[in-house]
């Protein structure tokens, strides 16, 4: 039997050239929005509330997406074909939702109350005077978010030792070297204009490669009869079971509960111009999924057998494809696309875990009731960030080869405790703080004890449980104690003035 052969990725001079460009550019925002964001926590956190709708549209989709998208979906629908749309569409739909109404209610809120933070959003609308609410959501962010940085280090460690033969160590130190130096100097400016800029980056990626590699193997037609001749697989859609279906749309039931997306929707200048958010969002998100199922589909033709693509994994189809079909200059471009989707998710949870430790423990908690000058919590930001980084660069170096689980761990545990509970807190009048404590702490339990029973967590997606387990807490919870006085008067806050 013939012997399969590996394929290698060779990277040119020009190819580096445009990634360093790339590189450049990153550092030149972080320059520039630093004098801005040294302002006060608002503008360092939020943008100052003064963030544009083509810049929230797409750091909100650039910033959930992560490499999952760019090297997990175009693997996952190498493996398994055109099903591994159910993994793209829950999130759209949900998205378009949260664009639409949840985005406005939150948005409007916030400012009332001069929230900055989600755990300032909750305790504004529950009252929450003994501060266990920030308490045990900040709690929250931290079980789940240094891991999530920590994944996304690990991922750029991997795309530089695929792309470019660097040692992964190497890659891990690089990558987080990168998104500190922007992310310390700018804050959420520079994090949103680089999303922004990252996010044009992806879309050229996932809409150029598939269409050139379609184009070149005969067009779309011929693809899809070789993939039918191959396997049925590769061609149905709904060639999967009904658990892996609600698992993959449950998928979306993590943006609502994802701090780094909710923070987007407070930054915008305007509430009413989320309308324009949701049209720009969806359209970003509908192309960027498409573009990554079709690179898998692609992808199967050129690359029939897993063993020929480097050390056999799935998650290397995208840049070997690029290499493959793309002028080297434009493969930088692609290899650049790869680092914008984990960097524009690793700044953002970055920025939530500072927040989480400088304005709501130490300023809310520690130092309450005291004034504390802006431009020294902002250095104290800065420090923090530095600071997580390197712990979540120990966890990457130390366990490289067990952080990828965290990435949709960690979406499914904010995603349950968090998503439910605001829903919620914007929606029913009936929430009470009662409620909203039970369901965070059921919604974390719940989510860790699915993932760890094996027999559980093959059933189904863990967030899903997870999701409707503090729900319906939540609500029974609520239904029992008492809502707080000041419960019209932020209803009438939500609303668009």
């Amino acid at each position: 039997m013939e012997e399969v052969q590996e394929v290698a990725v060779t990277v040119d001079a020009y190819a580096i050239g445009a990634f360093l460009g790339y590189l450049a550019i990153l550092v030149l925002i972080g320059l520039y929005s630093a004098r801005f964001s040294s302002k006060g926590l608002t503008e360092y956190f939020i943008g100052g509330r003064k963030m544009n709708r083509f810049v929230v549209a797409l750091s909100a989709v650039v910033s959930g997406r992560s490499a999952w998208l760019l090297l997990g979906v175009t693997g996952m629908a190498y493996a398994q074909g055109p099903s591994a749309i159910w993994a793209v569409v829950g999130y759209i739909v949900v998205e378009l939702f949260l664009f639409l109404y949840y985005a406005r209610r939150l948005r409007n809120f916030t400012e009332a109350r001069d929230c900055i933070t989600v755990p300032d959003f909750y305790e504004a609308r529950f009252q929450d005077k003994s501060g266990l609410l920030r308490l045990v959501i900040v709690f929250i962010f931290l079980i789940f978010m240094v891991g999530y940085v920590s994944a996304q280090f690990v991922a750029g460690g991997k795309a530089f030792a695929s792309g470019f033969g660097m040692d992964m160590g190497d890659g891990i130190l690089l990558t987080a070297l990168i998104v500190v130096i922007y992310t310390i100097l700018g804050g959420f400016l520079a994090v949103s204009l680089s999303d922004m800029f990252q996010g044009i980056l992806m879309i050229l990626a996932l809409v150029i490669l598939p269409w050139i590699a379609i184009a070149d193997a005969g067009g779309l037609s011929e693809v899809l009869n070789r993939l039918e001749a191959m396997d049925i697989l590769y061609v149905d859609p709904f060639a999967i079971s009904v658990g892996a279906a609600i698992g993959f749309l449950g998928i979306g039931l993590g943006s609502p509960g994802n701090p780094h997306i909710l923070a987007r929707y407070m930054s915008i200048d305007d509430s009413k111009q989320l309308k324009y958010v949701a049209v720009i969002g969806t359209f970003w998100n509908v192309f960027m999924a498409w573009g990554a199922v079709f690179i898998g589909l692609a992808g199967r033709i050129y690359f029939p057998e897993t063993s020929m693509l480097p050390a056999e994994d799935t998650e290397n189809l995208f840049p070997v494809l690029a290499e493959l079909h793309l002028h080297p200059i434009l493969f930088g471009v692609v290899l650049a696309s790869i680092f914008a989707a984990i960097m524009s998710t690793a700044d953002s949870q970055l920025l939530v875990a500072a927040s989480s430790l400088v304005r709501d423990l130490y300023e809310k908690m520690w130092r309450k009731g005291e004034h504390i000058p802006q431009r020294r919590l902002v250095l104290y930001s800065r420090i923090v960030v530095f600071a997580l980084v390197i712990l979540s660069l120990l966890l990457g170096l130390i366990a490289e080869d067990l952080v990828f689980w965290l990435v949709l761990f960690a979406w499914a545990g904010l995603g349950a405790s968090i998503g439910p509970t605001s829903i919620l807190a914007l929606y029913w009048r009936g929430t009470t703080r009662e409620g909203v404590l039970a369901g965070l702490i059921t919604g974390t339990v719940v989510t860790i004890i699915w993932y760890f029973v094996p027999v559980l967590k093959d059933l189904m997606y863990e967030l899903v449980p997870g999701f409707i387990a503090a729900l319906l807490v939540t609500w029974v919870v609520s239904r029992i104690t008492e809502p707080g006085k000041d419960v019209e008067k932020a209803f009438e806050q939500m609303k668009d003035q």
